[in-house]
């Protein structure tokens, strides 16, 4: 009867674990922002200066959410022009990928086993990784001053930088 019941708290105990250690890990998986700089190569903006007026832009982002990685790269154009001294820019060249690549499996194990006469397991298995989507947008910009060009590729930095910021969490 007491070793039944020491198995029975044992199993609790180590029910509890599992669930903290899921929620940590899902939890570490999920809390990155969207908005970033790209830090070697990975997810988020970076930019080249080509002239000294114009720029290449990029923004990686996991997922296939297209409409959200062109407004983080417009976002970003409107962010160097103004920390150029620009009030304005024209997207010269767009580009737009959605790529699904394949990822070799992470497996993440725990096990646990003892016994008594009578035998306990138990086995935890996560997958982390099968395949993942990302979309990469790349924007060339030319900046300026003054009169705003007649057209639909050009933008105001400082409204588009408004209109643009990401929503606070």
């Amino acid at each position: 009867m007491r070793i039944f019941m020491k198995q029975n708290l044992m199993q609790g105990h180590f029910g509890k674990v599992i669930v903290v250690t899921m929620a940590l890990l899902l939890s570490a998986c999920a809390g990155q922002p969207d908005y970033r700089a790209a830090e070697r190569g990975g997810f988020g903006y970076s930019e080249r200066q080509l002239t000294e007026n114009q720029y290449r832009v990029n923004f990686k982002a996991r997922g296939d959410d297209t409409g959200a990685a062109m407004d983080y790269a417009m976002l970003r154009a409107s962010e160097l022009t103004l920390e150029n001294g620009y009030e304005w820019f024209v997207v010269t060249s767009r580009e737009t990928f959605v790529d699904r690549e394949r990822v070799t499996n992470n497996n993440f194990g725990f096990g646990f086993g003892y016994g008594f006469r009578s035998r306990s397991s138990y086995h935890l298995g996560m997958t982390l990784g099968d395949g993942r989507k990302e979309v990469a947008v790349n924007l060339e910009i030319r900046m300026g001053r003054g009169e705003i060009p007649e057209s639909d590729q050009a933008y105001n930095a400082a409204e588009l930088f408004e209109n643009l910021q990401p929503p606070v969490e």
